[in-house]
C-alpha cells in the first residue's frame, strides 16, 4: 500500500516548559512556538495529556479552556491568567 501524505515537514521550534502552583492546583505546561500555527501556540498540558492550539483570541472564548483542558472554572481562570500573560 502506498501512502499518500498531506505533508512530511521538518521545522525547529521553540519550545517553552512551565510549571506554577495557583490557589487550587500545580499546572505543569509545554509552550511550542512554530510557525505552523499563524501567531498561535501549541499549549500541552503534561499532567492531564491534554493540549490545544491558542491565541489570545481562544482565551476570550467563555467555557473553552474548561472544555479543552477538563478543567474546573477555577482552575481554568488560573491557566487563562498566565496564559494571558504568556501571550499578551
Amino acid at each position: 500500500m502506498e501512502r499518500f501524505f498531506l505533508y512530511d515537514d521538518v521545522e525547529d521550534t521553540k519550545t517553552r516548559f512551565v510549571s506554577f502552583t495557583g490557589e487550587s492546583q500545580r499546572y505543569d505546561l509545554a509552550i511550542l512556538q512554530s510557525s505552523r500555527f499563524f501567531g498561535k501556540v501549541l499549549v500541552m498540558d503534561i499532567q492531564y495529556n491534554r493540549f490545544a492550539i491558542l491565541g489570545s483570541d481562544d482565551l476570550e472564548e467563555e467555557g473553552y479552556l474548561e472544555h479543552v483542558y477538563n478543567r474546573s472554572e477555577e482552575e481554568a481562570a488560573e491557566l487563562r491568567d498566565y496564559l494571558q500573560e504568556l501571550l499578551g
